[in-house]
C-alpha cells in the first residue's frame, strides 16, 4: 500500500540533537547502542530493499534514526516495536498521522507479528545485543515467516551466521539459520559508528527464507540434532549424538560415525534430522536434500 510521506527527516532536528533535548541516553540493561549517522542508516535501508510497498517491522528503534531511513523508503506501513518507554514521544514526532507509523511497546520476543502487519513483511533492525540470537531464532522457528530480515548484530554473532562447515565460526546458529534462509553478511561496522559506543564491532545480515525450509517438525528434529552435536563440538559424532542413535544415527544419515560436528555440512545435518524425525533419509547428493553455504561479502 503506497502512503505519502509529509514528515520529511531532513526537516527534523538532528538526532543528537533530538536526545539531548529529551534527556535521554542508552541504557546498558537493554543492550542499546545508537546508530545516529544517518548516512549510515540509510545505506542499511537500501541493502535490504527494494520493499515494494510491503511492511517493515523493526525491533528496537530507540531514537529513530532507522526508522527516520525506512519513512524515507519505499515501504508500506512501518511497525515498530520498542520496550523503553522513554523512546516513544521522540518516536511519535515521526508519525505524520497517515497510518503508516505504528509504534507498540512491548517486548519483541512475546510480540506475535502477524497482529502488527499483514502479508509478506520485512524486518530491519539495529537489534539491542542482549537480544539478538534468541529473537533471530525466534524468526527462523516461529510460526511466523518473514519476507526478508536484515538485522544488525554483534560482529562475533553475525559470523556465526554465515559461517561455512571448518570455520572457527560455524556452529548450531549456522546450521538451523542457513537451512532456513539464505544468509549473507552484507556490511561490517566499527564500534565508532555508535552513540555509546560497544566494545565490539559490528555487522549486518541479510536473510532471505527458502522456499524448501524445512517444516515444523524437522525444524524441531534440526535443532535437537545440533544442539546435542554442537554440545559436545570436540566430540564425535558417534558419542556427542549417542542419546540420539550414535553411529547407528550418523550411517542411517550417510555420514561417517567418527567426524565432528564442525566438519558437517548443512546438507549432513539435514539427513540426520530426517532419520531422527523418522523421515526418508535422500541419499547424499540428492537435489532438494541441501543448503547452499553463502559466503559473507565485505563492505
Amino acid at each position: 500500500m503506497p502512503y505519502d510521506t509529509p514528515v520529511n527527516p531532513s526537516d527534523l532536528p538532528s538526532l543528537r540533537e533530538t536526545l539531548d533535548a529529551h534527556g535521554l541516553l542508552a541504557k546498558k540493561s537493554f543492550g542499546q547502542h545508537f546508530l545516529l549517522d544517518l548516512n549510515i542508516t540509510r545505506k542499511i535501508v537500501r541493502l535490504a530493499g527494494p520493499f515494494g510497498g510491503r511492511a517493515v517491522i523493526e525491533v528496537g528503534p530507540g531514537p529513530g534514526g532507522l526508522t527516520r531511513a525506512l519513512l524515507e523508503s519505499d515501504a508500506g506501513r512501518v511497525a515498530l516495536v520498542e520496550k523503553d518507554p522513554r523512546f516513544l514521544p521522540l518516536l511519535a514526532e515521526l508519525d505524520d498521522g497517515t497510518g503508516r507509523l505504528v509504534t507498540v511497546e512491548a517486548d519483541a520476543l512475546k510480540v506475535r507479528e502477524a497482529e502488527l502487519v499483514e502479508g509478506p513483511a520485512h524486518v530491519v533492525s539495529n537489534l539491542p545485543y542482549n537480544v539478538g540470537t534468541p529473537l533471530l531464532i525466534k524468526w527462523l522457528t516461529g510460526p511466523w515467516t518473514p519476507h526478508a530480515l536484515t538485522l544488525m548484530f554483534q560482529k562475533e554473532v553475525a559470523e556465526r551466521i554465515v559461517a561455512a562447515p571448518g570455520d572457527d565460526a560455524y556452529g548450531r546458529l549456522a546450521v538451523i539459520a542457513q537451512a532456513v534462509c539464505e544468509a549473507r553478511l552484507v556490511m561490517h561496522l566499527p564500534a565508532a559508528a555508535f552513540t555509546p559506543p560497544p566494545k565490539v564491532a559490528s555487522a549486518v545480515v541479510h536473510l532471505v527464507p527458502r522456499p524448501d525450509r524445512p517444516e515444523r517438525a524437522l525444524l524441531t528434529a534440526l535443532e535437537r540434532v545440533t544442539a546435542a552435536a554442537f554440545g559436545q563440538r570436540r566430540k564425535m559424532l558417534r558419542s556427542s549424538l549417542k542419546t540420539l542413535g550414535g553411529a547407528e544415527l550418523c550411517e542411517a544419515a550417510g555420514l561417517e560415525p567418527d567426524v565432528r560436528a564442525e566438519v558437517v555440512d548443512g546438507a549432513g545435518f539435514l539427513r540426520l534430522a530426517r532419520a531422527v524425525a523418522g523421515q526418508p533419509v535422500k541419499p547424499p547428493g540428492t537435489a532438494g536434500d541441501g543448503v547452499t553455504i553463502m559466503r559473507r561479502k565485505r563492505t
